[in-house]
């Protein structure tokens, strides 16, 4: 029996009932399946920013392509800009397929992101105004999105699952090659020890802010709870925050960096750690496009786009 037979013989609340059996199974959901309204949106919603993110993302680094300071550091972080880019063009393909059936386009992704509806990572907002900013971002914000992304690698939506696959295992390679280049800096001079210092200190706030509020009582969202309800994701925010936690700050320590948080320590009775909480006020601030960065990134981006219609036009024509 097709799938389309299968559905019509279903009441909406049976093929809700199945739709979760499916997904409690193990089953991956295909973009063709039928599905909920609710799941079809926090969908679009979460696979569409991050692509954006992976795009607006690489504009901190691609700043740094012409000043990076050895031929060998620019082609890696020319790389790195060039595999990003490329992230974002592979989930919003996904996306698309997801819009497809409420008439929606790649169009409306860029209208959105142009006028504020789509929201892009809070760490891709703000300044990177050293290398050691540039290697910082490699490090520790590439870093913090191997840990989001492996926690959806089993995600119950097949397409998305299988694109995060191939990007967590590039950024396997670009937490290296910002580790490499923090090492580096980390053993040089004072003053290079200096840059990396600061740039830890410029960061750690939004590197707290990266996995979102612990609940939804802080930004008035219930986006987490939806996630894990549909099995997109099984970790909540804050145990995402402490594997980051667990994680990195021993290599931090180790490389004789501190953390700017005199309060930040392991609590081995509630085995977690305890850190000053950032100001959640600036994060929502952030991300409603009044960051550092984010009006010259915005516009440099829609800059582009408008720039290369003629591309997307002779394509269209093409087909």
């Amino acid at each position: 029996m097709s799938k389309a037979i299968f559905n019509e013989k279903l009441t909406n609340e049976e093929k809700y009932d199945h739709f979760i059996k499916r997904i409690t199974e193990g089953e991956k959901i295909e973009a063709d399946d039928w599905m909920p309204d609710d799941y079809r949106e926090t969908l679009i919603k979460l696979i569409s920013m991050h692509g954006i993110s992976e795009i607006m993302g690489a504009l901190p680094e691609k700043e740094w392509v012409p000043k990076a300071p050895s031929l060998r550091r620019k082609l890696g972080i020319m790389a790195k800009v060039q595999d990003e880019m490329g992230h974002g063009q592979l989930l919003l393909r996904v996306a698309e397929d997801l819009m497809k059936p409420l008439g929606r386009t790649r169009e409306n992704i860029m209208q959105d992101l142009f006028s504020g509806r789509l929201k892009f990572h809070n760490v891709f907002h703000m300044e990177a105004p050293t290398w050691g900013d540039a290697g910082l971002i490699g490090w520790l914000v590439d870093g913090a999105a191997i840990i989001s992304q492996t926690n959806m690698l089993d995600a119950s939506y097949g397409p998305y699952a299988r694109a995060l696959k191939r990007i967590c295992a590039e950024e396997v390679f670009h937490a290296q090659h910002g580790e490499s280049i923090i090492i580096a800096l980390a053993e040089g001079t004072s003053e290079q020890r200096k840059m990396v210092q600061d740039a830890i200190n410029r960061w750690w706030e939004a590197l707290l802010m990266f996995f979102g509020p612990a609940d939804a009582t802080t930004t008035g969202t219930s986006k987490q709870d939806t996630t894990i309800k549909y099995r997109i994701r099984t970790k909540t925010n804050e145990e995402l925050r402490q594997d980051f936690f667990t994680k990195y700050i021993p290599r931090v320590l180790s490389l004789g960096l501190t953390i700017p948080d005199e309060t930040m320590h392991f609590n081995q009775e509630k085995q977690q750690w305890i850190y000053e909480q950032p100001d959640w006020s600036r994060f929502k601030e952030i991300i409603r496009n009044n960051g550092p960065k984010s009006r010259e990134r915005l516009e440099l981006r829609e800059t582009t786009y408008h720039e290369n219609q003629w591309v997307r036009n002779a394509l269209n024509m093409a087909k």
